[in-house]
Formats: C-alpha cells, sequence, structure tokens
C-alpha cells in the first residue's frame, strides 16, 4: 500500500514535498554499467525502458545501492537528488546486442563509493538480508535478478553499515 500511496503522492502533487519517508533500492548492473556511472560523476542514474513504472515509486532522497553483475558486489551508494525525467542520450552501454536506452533517469549525488579492492560480497551477506532469504540459500543470486527493487529498513541498514566498514576513508 506504501507504494500505491507514494505514485499517487507523486503524481497528484507535482512539486510538492513528499511527506513519506525515503527508500533504499539496490540496482543491479554490470561493471561497464557501473563503469559508465563513475565516469559520470554517479550524477547521473537510468532505469530501463521496462520499468518505468518502477521509476515513478523513486523520489528525490531515495538510496540507491549499486551491486554488480558478475563480480557479485556492492560497490556505492547515491542519492537520489532530482525528479524522474526521460533522456534516450546513450549512457551506459547495455548488453550487446539489446540496446536500452535506460531512459528513465534521475539526477544523483555519491552517497560512499568504495575502491573497487573493498567492495562488498554479496555472498558475505546472505544470512544477513532479508530480501535474499526470499530464495533457497543454494540459489541466492536470484536475489539480485531484474534492475531495482526497493529493500527493506532492515537490509537497509546492514548494506550501509557493511559498505561504511569497507570506506578506507573512514578508518
Amino acid at each position: 500500500m506504501v507504494d500505491a500511496a507514494r505514485s499517487w503522492h507523486r503524481a497528484s502533487n507535482i512539486g510538492a514535498v513528499a511527506q513519506t519517508p525515503t527508500r533504499t533500492w539496490i540496482l543491479t548492473g554490470s561493471p561497464e554499467n557501473y563503469a559508465a556511472t563513475r565516469e559520470h560523476g554517479y550524477r547521473v542514474i537510468g532505469l530501463k525502458e521496462r520499468n518505468r513504472n518502477r521509476a515513478l515509486e523513486i523520489v528525490p532522497g531515495d538510496r540507491i545501492v549499486l551491486y554488480l553483475t558478475r563480480v557479485m558486489a556492492f560497490a556505492a551508494a547515491i542519492r537520489v537528488t532530482g525528479e524522474l525525467y526521460e533522456d534516450r542520450e546513450k549512457i551506459w552501454p547495455g548488453k550487446p546486442g539489446k540496446a536500452d536506452a535506460y531512459p528513465w533517469r534521475f539526477e544523483t549525488e555519491p552517497e560512499l563509493v568504495l575502491p573497487e579492492d573493498e567492495w562488498v560480497s554479496a555472498e558475505t551477506l546472505v544470512d544477513e538480508l532479508e530480501h535474499i532469504g526470499k530464495w533457497p540459500r543454494e540459489h541466492w543470486k536470484l536475489a539480485f535478478q531484474g534492475q531495482m527493487r526497493a529493500i527493506s529498513e532492515h537490509d537497509a541498514d546492514v548494506l550501509m553499515r557493511r559498505l561504511h566498514a569497507a570506506d578506507p576513508a573512514r578508518a
């Protein structure tokens, strides 16, 4: 019900300040797409064409934690700073043969960016994240299928605690 309420609030109160609490999302992307996000200073993030309805749920202040496929690790957390907009200029390479402009975009700012050798392995969080618990333990990787998902406050706290602990700038 919160999702529906947030979507309605946003759609019916353009320009109004949302009174709903911020959420944390996990965005699954390739290392190549992550590199493109990094090259743009973590100042913009885009969702796939098919994820427009999900994009409508995201509001300024929300946090997005970046999970990288193949390396199966969390690399950064960014904050959404702007409203949803559409832009089809190519930024992210996407999958070969499956061009997707990631047109549903938000202005963002980096909250915490880890050096590559400090990325947090998702496998180390299998027993801690509620989201992963929805799948049999041996199939934990299924938790990160699809581009974007909202996570619980518990999972957001666990993830951010682990990212902060891995941040050499905070040591």
